[in-house]
């Protein structure tokens, strides 16, 4: 079985919405969380979909889902204290159901809306050999190191460093049992989903990412994916 977890339980306040979570937002006319659930939904090797949200918003997404068509959603996981326990939530969801060692997982953030069918595929295809796998991106700038914020400390070497992305994927028990071990207090300080994997000495391999797939943060963040989705809909009305 191959479990997806999307994480919906931010709030987005850099976003600068009045409170109103972004992932909720509109954009031609859909929220921005169903554009990536619409992706896994469609991706032949997801079978079951788990999404981590506020119960305040249950209740919508389930109008949302119906409205969509998604066929493969499963069951709904509260936030966490952070984002890794959201994400530990996500997980214990998944092996409610889980029947077998074999089962595996793939964690993505709702707010990455422009997530491909390939990438999807390409993580969990990684698990035959690995045991978790991230998308990244290679750096294009000078990256300088500063540890006063004003001078600068030492040149970093950008050939050997990457952006992660999600999705990420994982042997669903042992990355379900290894967040389960750890303290609260270093779920609490995880950052990054492979982060904690990394730590604790899994073998996470990385594939190439795609520069569509960037993380809704900011406002400009938000006009750049308005304007691909506007690109989108006038290439379909053009063709007809």
């Amino acid at each position: 079985m191959n479990y997806a977890v999307i994480l919906s339980g931010g709030i987005g306040s850099r976003m600068r919405a009045d409170g109103y979570p972004k992932q909720y937002m509109h954009v031609a006319g859909k929220p921005i969380l169903f554009y990536p659930l619409e992706t896994f939904d469609k991706t032949e090797c997801v079978d079951k979909i788990i999404i981590v949200a506020n119960e305040v918003w249950q209740e919508d997404i389930r109008k949302w889902l119906d409205e969509y068509h998604i066929q493969k959603f499963d069951r709904f996981a509260d936030p966490g204290d952070s984002r890794q326990g959201s994400i530990l939530n996500g997980l214990l969801a998944c092996m409610e159901t889980s029947t077998s060692d074999e089962d595996k997982v793939i964690i993505h953030d709702g707010v990455r809306p422009l997530v491909s069918s390939a990438l999807i595929t390409e993580c969990f295809r990684q698990l035959e050999e690995h045991d978790g796998c991230m998308p990244v991106i290679s750096i294009n700038d000078t990256v300088y190191q500063s540890f006063n914020g004003s001078s600068i400390s030492t040149l970093l070497d950008r050939s050997t460093l990457f952006k992660g992305q999600s999705p990420e994927s994982f042997h669903l028990k042992a990355f379900t049992e290894l967040n389960r071990s750890v303290t609260k207090e270093e779920l609490n300080a995880t950052r990054g989903t492979s982060e904690i994997a990394f730590r604790h000495g899994m073998d996470v391999a990385l594939i190439p990412g795609e520069d569509t797939n960037f993380k809704l943060t900011t406002p400009a963040d938000m006009a750049q994916f308005e304007s691909i989705v506007s690109g989108q809909a006038n290439k379909i009305l053009t063709s007809k």
